[in-house]
């Protein structure tokens, strides 16, 4: 009888990404290769690559536990398929995959592995492909009715203009496509399409009070065209918000950047920064890939951002620290980085803000380096939730000022 090889599930078979650049050719395709049979098999047995390099052949895996010791070749060929398709079905499964080909594809032309162009440009393709599989079956699920409800948003806010003669305050308009309704809230990676309570609350506190986020032309030290960085932005709205704002601030030439990680976010940020800005030359805002876990400073990245800002970005343990190394990276010496964390005290996400504090509190890493500066609080302050903004397992927010001490 044939022995079967059998798939790993991704999150315990795949490389780090961090040691993408370490491995070699061989390796590198051979982990695309396992996403390909397990994601879209058919595709590519259909496909009939004729390269030496390609990824036909089958992979090298080994037993994951998904199926049963069946000795008979009938009984382990339908155990097989029950167990990949439930593997292929794993929600946590297929969401690591994703964020892992979203950083595969951010990094090739990094790998030093895949000497050619051709190579590089072969690697890239499968995986794109492997992403629009996702998309693909999505789309399809939108057609049968199955899809999460999303709808425009429009938010207004008054600006108010320190120093300034003008009675009637200015206002701030911001139009959202929001994927709130019905979109899945305990998936930490595609929270980004919604627009959640303490983005909001931020937004508004910066147009009543730019002073009190040193939102100040004298603030950035002397910086003629000061250059923001939001992280884990979403849907956009504090990036969008800012860069309305600033030009009526006496800084038209600031510079925002909105980052994240999810495609489907990514994707949905630009449209929302197209939207509110059709002509470019309007504001200079755009949208850029993020890895937090893995920062590349690849430009529009590569010039350390005078402030950070980041509002409800904290889901998971690691996240907190993720945040305070990357932060490092791409925050001036005199830069300040607001953070803040919405606070749950019930359900699955209780505890998690105060991560943030454990953190930056740390003196371990990168940041904890003997005699050298480190990020570090240097205010909290408690805010209230809302009434009628963000949802019911919210009860209120923690906002960090953090920089160089």
């Amino acid at each position: 009888m044939r022995t079967r090889q059998r798939l790993l599930p991704p999150s315990s078979s795949l490389p780090p990404l961090a040691k993408l650049t370490h491995l070699s050719e061989d390796q590198v395709l051979s982990a695309l290769q396992k996403l390909c049979d397990l994601y879209c098999p058919l595709a590519f047995q259909l496909s009939g690559d004729p390269r030496v390099y390609s990824l036909d052949k089958s992979p090298e895996t080994a037993d994951s536990g998904y199926v049963s010791g069946a000795e008979e070749e009938e009984d382990v060929v339908r155990n097989d398929l029950e167990s990949i398709d439930a593997l292929r079905n794993d929600a946590f499964e297929r969401s690591f995959s994703e964020r892992w080909l979203t950083s595969f594809i951010a990094r090739a032309d990094d790998l030093s592995c895949l000497e050619t162009d051709e190579k590089r440009e072969f690697a890239v393709e499968r995986a794109s492909s492997v992403l629009e599989s996702f998309y693909t079956s999505t789309a399809s699920g939108e057609e049968n009715g199955e899809d999460d409800q999303t709808y425009t948003r429009d938010f207004s806010f008054d600006l108010t203009i320190p120093d300034s003669s003008q009675a009637i305050p200015t206002a701030i308009k911001i139009q959202l496509n929001d994927g709130l309704a019905g979109r899945n809230s305990h998936d930490p990676d595609d929270v980004g399409l919604q627009s959640w309570g303490a983005s909001i609350v931020v937004s508004r506190l910066m147009c009543e009070s730019p002073s009190r986020f040193r939102l100040m032309r004298d603030s950035f030290d002397s910086t003629p065209a000061p250059r923001i960085i939001e992280l884990g932005a979403g849907t956009g709205l504090v990036s969008l918000v800012l860069a309305r704002m600033l030009p009526h601030l006496g800084m038209p030439d600031a510079r925002v950047i909105a980052t994240d990680y999810h495609p489907a976010v990514l994707a949905n940020l630009r449209a929302n920064i197209a939207a509110n800005f059709p002509e470019p030359e309007q504001m200079d805002v755009e949208a850029s890939f993020l890895d937090w876990s893995a920062p590349s400073l690849a430009p529009p990245l590569d010039v350390p951002a005078d402030m950070l800002v980041a509002t409800d970005v904290v889901y998971a343990r690691e996240h907190a620290v993720w945040l305070r190394d990357c932060a490092a990276r791409l925050l001036k010496p005199k830069g300040v980085f607001w953070l803040v964390a919405t606070v749950r005290e019930n359900g699955r996400f209780a505890g998690i803000s105060e991560t943030v504090e454990a953190a930056f509190s740390a003196v371990e890493g990168v940041l904890g380096e003997r005699n050298k500066p480190r990020l570090k609080i240097l205010q909290a302050e408690a805010l209230e939730k809302r009434c009628s903004v963000g949802r019911g397992d919210e009860s209120g927010y923690m906002m960090f000022r953090i920089g160089w001490a």
